[in-house]
């Protein structure tokens, strides 16, 4: 339960609808399912590999990249976590400003934060469990109770799969919209850091369905298919964004629909505030050997999320995530290659090294192939056009194919201190 909290973020219904209007309802909903397939099988692989080692993003980047390495993926994971706190946290207080004019903005999110630092600290296996399978009902009966009232107050017609752009969707609008996605691949280390607390003995359960098909079937096609029928349905205010979605749903809901957001945002936020607080203190500790107990990193975190919320940043955020995604789509292809070749073990004998003090500054093997793989979806990116949606793929494919290539020339001691 406190895994599937990832699930029920606004961000879905705003993506899926804005996809939507821009190449076509059934363009977007092909890139959903084609999503879901690559989702499932990634996830499915990079959560038997945690689950067997038990490795943290944190760790497994030591192996792949070097402890200097791994302090850059764990920056860009705890960054990339705070980023969506901020517009996840905003959404919340937007509705409580606007369902409590007197309550002003400003205080709205001095709550969020208030809360969401203390849900931060509770464990995975317990306190974020438990609370997330209390509100994970709630979440499907708000699903059920939107979709409900938007059709006993404007009635019900096919027009939502109708939405796109005006002269009709272009013929690649699926590529696009599937290309998209991978720009969310932050998931998979958000997978990584979850699947790690699973038991070996429920493997097969977790690979196939906590983090497989069935939870992105939820995450991307229940949450998607729903705001297109929103978009499509209810008038909104203003341009499609999370907060035009919100009003929307207060419109249709009142009072209820801002409890509906505050459990969708509550329940996603447990996971941006946890995982962006542990990923922090290894940053701190691995870059700049600062170490302090999880309160005070939960506590930097509730006050960056609070500045930013505050700050008119949205736009300069959206920008860095485009750039930070070409990072983590690199590290994924990396990833995988990784577990899915045998040379590390055929190196060391299936043992798995991750200790700092055992661990070189700089792998040759993995940087070049993260950097290089960066590299070209970055220029690519600022090419615009069909060129720029081949971004993401390009720097999959380079980066595992370069890391392949040096991996199975690698020497061992760029794995290991001292090993030959």
């Amino acid at each position: 339960m406190a895994w599937w909290a990832v699930s029920s973020a606004v961000f879905y219904f705003v993506v899926a609808a804005a996809l939507a209007q821009g190449f076509g309802a059934v363009n977007a909903i092909i890139g959903m399912l084609l999503s879901v397939v690559v989702y499932s099988i990634i996830n499915g692989i990079i959560s038997r590999y945690a689950i067997k080692t038990g490795l943290s993003v944190a760790l497994f980047s030591r192996i792949l990249f070097g402890n200097a390495g791994a302090a850059l993926a764990t920056l860009i994971f705890f960054v990339t976590a705070i980023y969506f706190a901020v517009f996840e946290g905003s959404v919340i207080a937007v509705g409580i400003h606007t369902v409590f004019p007197g309550v002003g903005y400003g205080w709205a999110a001095l709550i969020v934060i208030l809360y969401s630092v203390p849900l931060s600290l509770g464990s995975i296996q317990t306190w974020l469990d438990k609370l997330n399978g209390v509100l994970f009902p709630l979440y499907l009966l708000g699903l059920v109770a939107a979709v409900v009232m938007a059709v006993l107050e404007y009635g019900y017609s096919n027009a939502w799969l109708a939405l796109g752009p005006t002269g009709g969707a272009p013929a690649d609008g699926w590529w696009h919209c599937f290309v998209y996605f991978m720009g969310v691949w932050i998931l998979m280390m958000y997978t990584f850091d979850y699947a790690r607390f699973g038991r070996e003995e429920d493997i097969r359960y977790h690979s196939l369905f906590n983090f497989g098909t069935p939870f992105y079937l939820m995450a991307l096609i229940v949450n998607g298919l729903f705001g297109i029928f929103l978009v499509g349905t209810v008038p909104m205010d203003g341009a499609l964004s999370e907060v035009s979605v919100l009003l929307a749903l207060l419109k249709l809901m009142g009072i209820a629909g801002l409890l509906f957001v505050w459990v969708t945002q509550t329940r996603i936020n447990t996971a941006n505030f946890h995982l962006a607080t542990g990923n922090m203190a290894s940053f701190f500790a691995q870059a700049a050997g600062i170490r302090a107990g999880k309160l005070v990193w939960a506590l930097v975190v509730g006050a960056i999320v609070y500045g930013l919320m505050l700050a008119d940043v949205f736009t300069w955020l959206l920008q860095a995530l485009a750039y930070q995604g070409i990072f983590v789509v690199a590290w994924v292809a990396i990833a995988l290659t990784h577990i899915l070749s045998s040379r590390y073990d055929r190196l060391f004998g299936g043992a798995v090294e991750y200790r700092s003090d055992r661990i070189p500054a700089f792998n040759p093997c993995g940087l070049a192939a993260w950097f290089v793989g960066a590299a070209v979806g970055l220029g690519l990116q600022q090419m615009g056009g069909l060129t720029a949606s081949f971004s993401a793929p390009a720097t999959a494919v380079v980066a595992a194919g370069l890391y392949y290539g040096l991996l199975i020339r690698a020497q061992p001691g760029w794995f290991v201190k001292g090993a030959a």
